[in-house]
């Protein structure tokens, strides 16, 4: 599909007017917003859904009888819905409401590995993942006496599944792999890692963090047994997220936290908790960003999401021929399967120094390591300059940002 026809098909101008944030000037230039794998900017309708709330029926959900509490408790649970259509899960109740993909990750840790993961059994991680999918379950190894192993990254930023498979044994209780890479921009081929898992009976978590704002998700066909997103990742609001789980399992673990809500009867000596997904939702909820959650996803798919990759990826392509045109250019994450991120470095700038030096021309890369050390490691490097393009971004956006590389580099020579 060309550019044009892409753009025609999805109207960018008109997409970019729904985004309040990008119509601004940063440092005295206009704002080209090139960091949407840290967070994505939200559209005027998430911003409006926010407000609604608050103004018009804000009120705690599920256990009152008036209006203004049936009201916010119908439009959270329309959000629900939308997730479990979003990522074809089977049914409503196998979607859990988190703050997001870290939490989610972190309940699957404490509520099933702590009931199902012993001393000698092993849990399986990429050298992709980011610090929110391998923390968790170094805590838990050392707490249940496992131990973990690790898929290693090959030159490209491709995972090897030689040694996955090697290392996959009956030991193996979990695998938790990354759907697509924060900082390589890689889309592993979760479907056969999943398959080979399954294999040997262990189960798998999907962190879909990344994949959620350019890839079309189904649990259903995927067979994974766990799959976490964040919704300000996908144009939605921040502190807000799901995790789908299959039911048997959701149904055979214990509540990650204790409170109000995941709760059928408490007395001093004993309680009952309650059917999911309420069991895993103790507590007066994140209720407004849930809310507004529904319309980011509404975005997305009343947009496109294959129009919208498609789009991306004419930004990726177009971005990646124009940087090796600046001298001294290294590419880091070259797979050819990849989400729209662009991760470099420029021999002699520090990538510090370009994050900065492009801020003053008012475009908005990240720097650093990307919450993903041990992939820098693996690299030998402290980190990359990481451009990560979404729906709104236009190649002219582009163009800026590669005129200011082409500036910094005349400049620090």
């Amino acid at each position: 599909m060309s550019d044009v026809a892409v753009s025609q098909e999805i109207n960018i101008s008109k997409i970019r007017e729904e985004f309040p944030v990008l119509h601004q000037n940063v440092n005295g230039k206009p704002l080209a917003y090139f960091d949407n794998a840290a967070t994505s900017q939200k559209p005027q309708r998430v911003i409006a859904a926010l407000n609604e709330y608050y103004k018009g029926y804000n009120a705690n959900i599920h256990r009152g009888i008036h209006t203004l509490a049936e009201k916010a408790t119908k439009a959270y649970e329309a959000t629900r819905a939308t997730v479990k259509n979003f990522i074809n899960a089977n049914e409503v109740e196998e979607i859990i409401f988190t703050k997001g993909t870290t939490d989610g990750i972190n309940l699957v840790a404490s509520s099933y590995g702590r009931n199902f993961i012993y001393e000698g059994d092993e849990i399986i991680l990429s050298g992709l993942e980011h610090h929110s999918n391998i923390v968790p379950w170094q805590l838990l190894a050392q707490e249940r006496k496992a131990s973990t192993k690790i898929i290693p990254v090959k030159s490209d930023g491709t995972l090897d599944l030689t040694v996955f498979n090697e290392i996959l044994s009956e030991k193996t209780k979990l695998v938790a792999v990354n759907h697509a890479s924060n900082s390589m921009g890689t889309i592993n081929p979760i479907k056969e890692i999943i398959d080979k898992a399954h294999q040997f009976g262990a189960k798998v978590l999907i962190d879909g963090a990344q994949a959620s704002a350019h890839l079309e998700i189904d649990v259903q066909k995927l067979n994974c047994d766990f799959y976490a997103i964040s919704a300000h990742k996908v144009y939605g609001p921040t502190g807000t997220g799901a995790l789908y789980g299959k039911r048997e399992l959701l149904e055979a673990m214990t509540p990650y936290q204790g409170g109000g809500e995941m709760i059928k009867d408490v007395s001093f000596d004993q309680t009952t908790y309650n059917d999911i997904p309420y069991k895993f939702e103790a507590g007066t909820p994140n209720i407004a960003d849930v809310i507004a959650f529904k319309e980011a996803l509404d975005f997305v798919s009343e947009t496109g999401k294959k129009a919208m990759a498609a789009y991306e990826n004419s930004l990726l392509d177009y971005a990646t021929k124009e940087i090796q045109k600046i001298d001294g250019v290294k590419l880091y994450g070259t797979a050819n399967h990849k989400v729209s991120v662009l991760s470099f470095l420029i021999e002699g700038v520090h990538p510090f120094d370009i994050g900065q030096m492009l801020d003053a021309r008012g475009v908005a890369v990240r720097t650093g390591h990307h919450c993903t050390q041990p992939l820098m490691d693996h690299f030998g490097i402290e980190g990359t300059v990481r451009a990560s393009f979404a729906v709104y971004n236009t190649k002219e956006e582009i163009d800026r940002m590669i005129e200011g590389l082409h500036r910094i580099v005349k400049f620090m020579k």
